[in-house]
């Protein structure tokens, strides 16, 4: 149903709203209608709300995304943009929503994760943390361990 090649069309749109704006946070709003329902609007809104999106920049340039979910302890590493020519998507959440239905069933073009880290910098609702090679080999086994906690529960 959605193509991966609206991602772009999309993160223009976003990208093309000035920050204290509110004519443009409502232009914003209108032009996410068109992509999405008004559920996943809403849900990636509250994440931002919440003050769940954190935004990490390595020393090298790498920008990665940590979102924590709606459910206490959920925490999901997002990637609005994976440059790699052998990849069939370009942007990755590690929720199940984004595993079921952007990739599995192509039922929706990303999950609320993914679109709260998109729109988080845009209006200025973001975490920003700078992160060393040790601090993300941390945060990376941190959030496997959790997934494997997570998957052994539903064993």
């Amino acid at each position: 149903m959605f193509s991966l090649e609206l991602v772009p069309v999309l993160q223009s749109a976003i990208n093309a709203t000035q920050k204290e704006n509110r004519d443009s946070f409502e232009d914003l709003l209108t032009k996410l209608q068109f992509f999405f329902p008004d559920n996943l609007i809403l849900s990636a809104l509250d994440l931002i709300d919440r003050e769940n999106v954190i935004k990490y920049t390595t020393p090298w340039g790498t920008t990665r995304f940590q979102v924590f979910g709606s459910t206490p302890g959920s925490s999901y590493s997002v990637f609005p943009n994976i440059s790699c020519n052998a990849a069939a998507v370009s942007v990755y959440c590690s929720c199940p929503a984004f595993a079921y239905s952007t990739l599995k069933s192509d039922s929706q073009l990303m999950c609320k994760h993914l679109l709260a880290a998109q729109l988080a910098p845009q209006l200025g609702k973001c975490i920003e943390r700078s992160l060393g090679p040790d601090d993300l080999a941390s945060l990376i086994a941190s959030q496997y361990s959790a997934s494997m906690l997570s998957t052994s529960d539903n064993a």
